[in-house]
């Protein structure tokens, strides 16, 4: 090969990786210009080790799971966890005598009023996760200020449970913007928790309505979200536990319904 040619050869191949880490910086990848609703879409390795710093130049971004598989005959109750507490312990009650285990993704803020709650809620099976520090509306906020929210629930869990927690749930957003997956992944989440089936049990309308709304919208691999604090899903719990199990939908964590 002749000098000229080797230059020429050199030439672009700087520029192409120029152009591969400028594309990086901006997000820009394949799989993360939409949130992922693969079927059994999941995160992957140990929640609780330390994240491997980035190249210089790149944006790391937590995926985002919405639903389980369609082919398992399982469901995923996820709960916003906040709120009166003695209602927390009768739908913990509620799913012990229904025999569901659920996921709750926690506020930091209740977390340090109720720390007894994060341990009834794991002594009964459940998984518990993150919501944020105090619930603030993430996507508003600075890159900086989501992070110190992410990871100050984060910092809570790990104190009472020593797990920061596989799962991370925006506030007050359905999904996570590409800012608010890059602080979840600089933070140590793999994934970001969003929902195919909204219940809308924390605008209170009714046990009824709660209930109707679940079981009418319930497949197989929903992740099904609802709320602690809310009188109305306490009484709405026996009807979705029995209607769940006449359709033969078993109520499991999101990381069971994941790994099936």
């Amino acid at each position: 090969m002749t000098l000229e040619r080797r230059s020429i050869l050199s030439v672009a191949a700087g520029a192409l990786a120029t152009g591969f880490t400028t594309a990086c910086a901006r997000g820009h990848r394949p799989d993360a210009a939409r949130p992922s609703t693969a079927e059994g879409s999941t995160a992957t390795g140990s929640p609780d080790a330390t994240p491997t710093p980035p190249p210089t130049g790149t944006v790391h971004l937590a995926g985002e799971v919405t639903h389980g598989p369609r082919r398992v005959p399982q469901v995923a109750l996820t709960f916003h966890g906040a709120g009166d507490p003695a209602l927390t312990r009768r739908l913990l009650a509620a799913f012990a005598g229904g025999g569901a285990t659920v996921t709750v993704l926690a506020v930091g803020t209740w977390l340090d009023q109720r720390p007894e709650m994060a341990r009834a809620i794991l002594a009964g099976g459940h998984e518990l996760g993150n919501h944020t520090l105090s619930h603030g509306d993430i996507t508003a906020m600075s890159p900086e200020r989501a992070y110190a929210e992410i990871s100050g629930c984060a910092d809570r869990l790990r104190r009472l449970t020593g797990s920061p927690g596989r799962w991370f749930r925006p506030s007050q957003a359905r999904h996570a913007s590409g800012m608010v997956r890059a602080q979840a992944a600089r933070a140590g989440y793999h994934s970001c928790l969003s929902y195919d089936l909204d219940s809308l049990d924390s605008t209170d309308p009714g046990a009824d309505a709660v209930a109707g709304t679940v079981l009418g919208k319930v497949r197989n691999g929903s992740i099904v979200s609802m709320h602690l604090g809310h009188a109305g899903t306490v009484r709405a719990m026996p009807a979705i536990l029995d209607g769940l199990r006449r359709r033969g939908l078993r109520p499991v964590t999101v990381s069971t319904l994941l790994a099936s």
